[in-house]
């Protein structure tokens, strides 16, 4: 069986979160016997090696005796070993050109690269991720920005709370005017922000509801794409034409922005398809949104107002929708902008046991033992010095 190494991350900013906690490491030992698992020394995890250490976790400064290595974040060029088989997120399938130095060191040096983004289940749906914590982060920071705009009541920032248990204790300082929130998207991230809608007690509605009824309360709307867009042809709505066309849709979002106060945007945006709406509809005395959670974070996407990412240092920006520049992010003039782009980062240590959890049950199995379902192959970017053939498509981008 083979020996497992965690490695330090070293991308810079640094990233505090770890594939496994130290009782995840214990459990992989177990259940797969005479696997190993090491853990570079760190300074900068969210989980201590001393942590690994007390649950028995050899704590290494070198992982050049390991097969497989797991991190999060790229691996910094110089710290890559060749002829092992690295798992992490490459963020080289879409032709990022500031990791095209990563892939070609990565084929240079014989390495295996499996990357989670690209470990899908038969139909290519994603199995593995931190979608879910982006939701739970992002909502919670659309609600204390909107309590910060209005000066409704004050919270700890996400990145201060210790973990999701001292995040939820944090909501029972909250009290909600009558306002109403848009949810877009069914996945991962907009089910974490349902989540915490709900640790919040707000009322779920339905679209049409959300435009039709007042309420002496705070409520929510879940909006799926069809909810939003529709066929420039008036054809009948078809969910898979509309991921294989997005172009032959236009958005009807507009209908909504009236009686929206805040949007949590949480859907995926494919470039074809057009904006949810433009700059030009957002100076419009129909759009009622004052506070916009871009969980997604699609820059220069499908929200006009995201223009750059924002940091969970600094994770508000304000929108001038007349000048079209960035303000002060709690203005009347501005629309309060949320777009942070690694927010699972702002609650590691969940985020990261969540992960790991989902690492052993789901991946794990296939490539410890046997991958009869090839979900280790459909991952695999990178094998032998050559790209597999399902990513032919990135030889100009390496060449």
């Amino acid at each position: 069986m083979p020996k497992i190494g965690i490695i330090r991350e070293g991308k810079v900013p640094p990233d505090h979160r770890v594939p496994f906690t130290p009782e995840q490491c214990k459990q992989i030992m177990e259940q797969f016997p005479k696997t190993e698992v090491a853990v570079q020394t760190s300074a900068v995890r969210i989980i201590k090696d001393d942590e690994y250490k007390k649950s028995g976790i050899s704590v290494v400064n070198d992982l050049s005796d390991c097969d497989i290595i797991l991190g999060i974040k790229e691996v910094p060029l110089k710290e890559l070993i060749p002829n092992k088989t690295y798992f992490f997120f490459s963020h080289t399938i879409k032709k990022q050109p500031y990791n095209k130095q990563l892939l070609q060191t990565v084929l240079k040096n014989n390495i295996t690269l499996v990357d989670y983004e690209c470990l899908t289940d038969e139909e290519h749906n994603r199995i593995i991720g931190f979608g879910h914590y982006a939701g739970i982060v992002g909502a919670y920071n659309g609600i204390y920005g909107y309590g910060k705009k209005y000066n409704l009541f004050s919270l700890k920032r996400a990145c201060d709370c210790h973990d999701k248990k001292e995040l939820w204790n944090e909501l029972t300082k909250i009290n909600l005017p009558n306002f109403k929130i848009i949810v877009t998207g069914n996945g991962r991230v907009a089910n974490g922000a349902i989540e915490l809608l709900g640790a919040l007690n707000i009322r779920r509605i339905t679209p049409y509801e959300f435009t039709h009824y007042t309420f002496r309360e705070p409520t929510y709307t879940q909006l799926h794409s069809y909810n939003y867009y529709e066929t420039k042809d008036g054809s009948q709505w078809s969910t898979q034409e509309f991921y294989n066309h997005p172009e032959k849709f236009r958005s009807t979002f507009m209908k909504y922005t009236r009686w929206c106060d805040l949007l949590m945007h949480c859907a995926f945006w494919d470039p074809r398809a057009p904006k949810m709406f433009s700059a030009e509809q957002m100076r419009s005395h129909e759009f009622g949104i004052s506070v916009i959670a871009d969980i997604s974070c699609d820059i220069n996407g499908s929200i006009p107002s995201t223009t750059r990412p924002s940091s969970i240092k600094d994770p508000f920006y304000g929108y001038n929708p007349v000048t079209e520049k960035e303000g002060d992010a709690f203005s009347k003039e501005t629309i309060t902008v949320m777009a942070v782009d690694n927010l699972p980062c702002e609650l590691p240590r969940d985020a990261s046991e969540n992960f790991g959890k989902e690492l052993i049950d789901k991946i794990l199995p296939s490539l410890l033992m046997n991958d009869e379902t090839k979900l280790i192959e459909r991952g695999t970017i990178a094998k032998d010095g050559k790209l597999m053939e399902r990513f032919n498509y990135l030889s100009d981008y390496v060449s």
